[in-house]
């Protein structure tokens, strides 16, 4: 890990500041938990990291009648253990309850969550330039791929490694971002970049600009969400294959879906077949099996990701029963 010096500001602004005086060479830390790991790896090799925990408000959670505000500080841990925030956002919360150990969910934070780099093995390797570090080949393609991308792949198949992100993209959620030329908002479902568009990025995110908030509309009356993930092992691991869903509900009616896959694509995966699929449709094992049917249409998988299908297929029911209480 190479030496860096450590700026810890008070204010948005001055983070801000001290990032433009070293625009190449500074990185902004929040838990700093992905960052850590990246320095090891000499991924990112910075003259200055700019912690934010001193900012005041930085870890605030709000929850009313407007909807939910997330502040850039806010941890997995308070998210998973906030009582007005399960009632609510059911599916969010399940999603941070099942990041990590709870040694790690304590330190890292839901936007570090969202902002984390991808943990293909590859990409992590310093020794290998693949072609999301410049090089020319992505190497999963005639490697070891078993947890890449069954959608939007290429020329990267990576996965986005997020749990909150299908969750909070489901809610609809979106952020604000603040930069010395001001602060913009931006849908969480536009802020993510496929590969397509530029390999070598996983969100829309200029350098020096700052993700400060979190925000979620409130639910429409009726609204049931759920959120499960398959790991490899029980305890901390990341997914194999993850399923939000929201669904809004009239009696046990479904008025309107939103179901999101994680661990599916470089992106957090809109299921738009498996929401058509269950429009206007009465929530049961018949419709909930016909969603999960619908979300793995135009699936491209790589020979070493099909046992992906099936894991979405199933899980997609399940958690469309969940989130309708009817599992």
């Amino acid at each position: 890990m190479k030496r860096f010096a450590y700026a810890r500001p008070a204010s948005v602004g001055d983070a801000l500041r001290l990032f433009a005086e070293l625009p190449e060479a500074s990185r902004y830390k929040a838990g700093g938990v992905d960052l850590i790991d990246r320095l090891k790896e000499h991924l990112d090799e910075p003259d200055r990291v700019i912690a934010l925990d001193g900012i005041p408000g930085h870890d605030a959670i709000e929850v009313g009648p407007q909807g939910l505000r997330l502040g850039s500080g806010v941890s997995l841990a308070a998210v998973a253990d906030h009582g007005a925030a399960r009632e609510r956002y059911a599916a969010l919360v399940e999603a941070a309850r099942e990041s990590a150990a709870p040694q790690i969910r304590n330190q890292a934070t839901v936007v570090g969550n969202l902002l984390q780099r991808p943990r293909c093995w590859y990409f992590r390797n310093e020794q290998l330039v693949c072609i999301k570090k410049g090089g020319a080949t992505c190497y999963a393609i005639a490697g070891d791929h078993r947890y890449h991308a069954i959608f939007g792949g290429g020329p990267s198949f990576i996965v986005h490694p997020s749990n909150c992100a299908a969750a909070l993209v489901a809610f609809d959620a979106a952020l604000e971002i603040e930069s010395l030329d001001g602060r913009r908002s931006v849908a969480l479902e536009q802020f993510f970049t496929l590969p397509t568009v530029d390999v070598k990025r996983e969100n829309s995110l200029a350098p020096g600009e700052l993700v400060t908030a979190i925000t979620a509309p409130a639910p429409a009356p009726g609204t049931r969400s759920a959120y499960l993930e398959v790991r490899e092992r029980a305890q901390f691991d990341w997914p194999l294959a993850a399923v939000a869903a929201v669904l809004q509900l009239d009696g046990g009616t479904v008025r309107s879906a939103r179901i999101v896959l994680g661990a599916a694509a470089p992106i957090p995966w809109r299921a738009t077949e498996a929401e058509q699929a269950l429009a206007g449709q009465t929530v049961s094992q018949t419709s909930a099996r016909a969603a999960g049917a619908a979300a793995i249409r135009g699936a491209t998988p790589l020979p070493g990701t099909r046992y992906k299908l099936p894991l979405f297929e199933t899980l997609v029911a399940r958690a469309v029963l969940a989130a309708a209480g009817a599992a």
